[in-house]
Formats: structure tokens, C-alpha cells, sequence
């Protein structure tokens, strides 16, 4: 039979609500376990301070919480409880410095992962925490001895089981398999009941597919010229399913089958729901924000004399090389000589997409455990004593400290929910 523990607290996953649920637990005097099924906890997080760590976001609060989509009712509370502000205190309590950039975002003035993840991990293992590296959950398992049920974990020591009265599953989503978020947790909540939403791909690329051909990705040499170059200043928008439409600024990059970048992550919610539903989507791009239709008209409709068509549409226009190159992929060549159709479609650029990248690729996923399935604690209400939290939930934002922010501020309630539950055992 394999060896059992007996502990009073369990966390699994060691990402930041895993940590963020430990400290809050240990703090109060509990003993806390943590269970990890890679190597070292944290490597989401250290791979994110590769950017510089953006911990969250200092825009107005109502703001901040709109960006959570179709799940921003669920998601503030937990902000309400552990906003962007309460954020940066806490890190500014392990001795982590932040600052404010000109995007609005919030960075660690050293900006990087480890000094925070550092100071973090010496805090939590002065307070008791114990923490267990490449112990893998394999879900639950009923000690035929004593009719309990048992956590299962892989070990380099062979299978454990552990009793536990209370437990945080904090095991991330589906993305980056190879740092532990792999949504191998996905059946075992299954088997017993739990509502679960499919995992998706959220903050991630899309495959682009020719109109007028139906041939996936970009025409070789457009693939050639420009796969890994900027596209900058261009304002981005998708209609959904439901007739919503989408718009953001920024700036996004053509890659070798398609388009990613900041400003398609931001919608790639709405392009991921329009692909489900109606096999396609359509991203319509403005790659000149600043000059008005009418504008673009009067430009174009100047003589051209000798000049290459192509040396009149970037004199008139100012768009060149990978923007000019766009308008030959995506436009019919009769469009391009016909001035009004010409900024029309400059205003309004259509590039067919017909799939998200694989879930792997993805920065982070969208899914989970459902927020019905579940009390205000984050317990689940069909297995009371076991929590949820971060990516594990079904619920997503875009790249910008949202991610980050709320799956601190879901451990942090987690933890708040453990407590609340042991009182309520030991009231009995």
C-alpha cells in the first residue's frame, strides 16, 4: 500500500494563488503543506519576469475590472479584496519596489521575477510552510481502512496518499505544460462531478486563412519579406457572436501562419468565440488611425504621373513596408487601383482567421472550474473542504497585470476560505 500523511492544510500548485493561499494560511500559525509537480514552485512567474514582470495595472479601478469579459462580476469581488493597491503593498512588504510605466502597467523598479520570488519563498518557509517538489496530483483515491478520501500524488518515492482536512488546488491552466500548467486536473474533477469548462487558448496567435483561395497562412513571399515584423500604430477590431464589437490600439506581429502581439491577445476572446461559432473569424485592422477616410480619398485621388502604384500609395499615405504589404496580401489587385475602394480598405483591412494557436502556445487559457460550481470561499459545493483558485478557474483577462492580479486575489480568498471552513468544523 503506499504511504499515508496526515496533514491539516494541502496546497497543490506552487504558481502565485498556490503561494499567495500558503502565506495567508501560515501567517495565522497554520501549518501549511505544498505540493508541486515540478522541480522549483514559481516558474510561470519567473518566465513572465523575462518581460519585466508586470505585477497589474494602475488604471482606475472600474476600468481595471472590465477587463475581465463575461466573468467580470465573478472576478471583482476578489479585487475588491486584493486590488492592484494591495498588490504592490504586499510586494513592497518583501522589500520589492514598483513602479508605474508610460503604458499605465506596473513593473518591479529591478525588473525581474527572482528577487521577488526570493524573498517570497524565505517568507513563506519562515512562517512553515513545507514545501514538496515533484510530487504530481493524480487526483483522489478512498482508503478502504478508514472510508476516507485520499489525495494521490506521484513522488520520485513512488505514490503517497494523504488525508487532509482542508485543500487549495491551485495547479494554473493549460498553458506552458513543460512549467507544470498542463490541466491534467481536468478529468479527476470530472469524474467526480465538478463543472468544468473545456479549456481554451486565451492571450494567443491566430492562423490566418486566404479569402479568396482558402489557402492557410500568408502567400510565400509575404511569409518571406515579413513573418516576425512589427505591424505598429494600427487600431484592431472583431464583431462577436453576439453583434458586440471589439476595438483596441496598439500594435500586433505577423508571424509565419498567421498574427499575434499585444493587441491580438486583448482580443482574442471575441476572435476565439467568432471561430467557434461560424468556423472563421474576421479581424479588421485601421493602419492609418490618424487620417480620416475622406482624407485617405482626397490623397489617393492625386495624380499619380510616373510613379509605381506602390510608390503612390506610400507618398499619399505614408504606409510602407510591412503595412503596404498587408493592403497587396489582404485586398483584390482592382481595389488597389481604385482610390475610394483603396481607403476604404486601409480603414477597414479584413484578414480572415480560422484558428487560435495550439493551447500550449498560449500565454494563458481560458476554462476552468465554474464559478456556479463553487461558494463566495471558492470551495466547491459538491466536495466541501476543497478550494479552487487562479487559472484554474473559468475566467480570463488579457496580457497587462490582469492575469496576475486576480490570481493573487483568488488565493488570497482561498486562503481567507480555508480558515472560515476550519472554524466552521471546529464549531461543531
Amino acid at each position: 500500500m503506499p504511504p499515508e500523511v496526515d496533514l491539516p492544510l494541502v496546497i497543490v500548485g506552487g504558481g502565485p494563488s498556490g503561494l499567495m493561499a500558503a502565506e495567508v494560511l501560515s501567517a495565522q500559525g497554520l501549518p501549511v503543506a505544498l505540493y508541486d509537480a515540478m522541480p522549483s514552485v514559481g516558474r510561470k512567474l519567473l518566465l513572465a519576469g523575462r518581460g519585466g514582470l508586470n505585477l497589474t495595472h494602475s488604471e482606475p479601478v472600474d476600468a481595471f475590472k472590465s477587463r475581465y469579459g463575461e466573468r467580470a462580476a465573478e472576478i471583482a469581488p476578489l479585487l475588491d479584496v486584493f486590488g492592484p493597491d494591495a498588490l504592490r503593498a504586499w510586494a513592497a512588504s518583501l522589500g520589492v519596489k514598483t513602479f508605474v510605466g508610460s503604458s499605465g502597467r506596473v513593473f518591479p523598479t529591478e525588473m525581474k521575477a527572482a528577487p521577488l520570488l526570493r524573498a517570497w519563498l524565505s517568507r513563506l518557509r519562515k512562517q512553515g510552510v513545507r514545501i514538496h517538489v515533484r510530487h504530481r496530483w493524480l487526483g483522489w483515491t478512498r482508503d478502504t481502512r478508514s472510508s476516507q478520501q485520499c489525495l494521490r500524488f506521484s513522488s520520485p518515492d513512488g505514490e503517497q496518499h494523504v488525508h487532509a482536512r482542508a485543500v487549495i488546488l491551485a495547479m494554473g491552466g493549460g498553458s506552458w505544460a513543460r512549467l507544470g500548467s498542463d490541466g491534467a486536473w481536468v478529468g479527476p474533477l470530472r469524474a467526480l462531478g465538478i463543472d468544468v469548462a473545456d479549456l481554451q487558448p486565451a492571450n494567443c496567435g491566430f492562423e490566418r486563412i486566404d479569402s479568396a483561395n482558402h489557402t492557410p497562412g500568408w502567400s510565400a513571399h509575404f511569409r518571406e519579406r515579413f513573418a516576425g515584423q512589427p505591424v505598429k500604430s494600427v487600431r484592431a477590431m472583431v464583431t462577436d457572436p453576439a453583434g458586440r464589437r471589439h476595438e483596441r490600439s496598439g500594435e500586433c506581429m505577423i508571424d509565419a501562419t498567421g498574427i499575434e502581439g499585444g493587441l491580438i491577445y486583448a482580443l482574442s476572446a471575441p476572435l476565439r468565440d467568432s471561430i467557434r461559432t461560424q468556423g472563421h473569424a474576421v479581424l479588421t485592422l485601421d493602419l492609418s488611425p490618424a487620417r480620416s477616410l475622406e482624407r485617405l480619398s482626397a490623397d489617393l485621388c492625386r495624380p499619380r504621373g510616373s510613379r509605381s502604384l506602390s510608390s503612390h500609395i506610400q507618398s499619399q499615405t505614408g504606409l510602407k513596408g510591412v503595412k503596404l504589404g498587408l493592403l497587396r496580401e489582404c485586398l483584390p489587385a482592382d481595389i488597389l487601383g481604385d482610390p475610394a475602394r483603396l481607403a476604404a480598405g486601409i480603414k477597414a483591412l479584413p484578414i480572415k482567421l480560422s484558428a487560435p494557436r495550439p493551447i500550449d502556445e498560449a500565454i494563458s487559457t481560458a476554462g476552468g472550474v465554474r464559478f456556479e460550481a463553487m461558494n463566495r470561499h471558492l470551495m466547491l459545493n459538491d466536495l466541501p473542504g476543497v478550494f479552487c483558485a487562479g487559472e484554474m478557474l473559468d475566467w480570463e483577462a488579457p496580457t497587462g497585470g490582469y492575469l496576475l492580479t486576480a490570481c493573487f486575489a483568488s488565493g488570497l480568498v482561498a486562503g481567507h476560505g480555508v480558515m472560515n471552513w476550519l472554524q466552521t468544523l471546529d464549531a461543531r
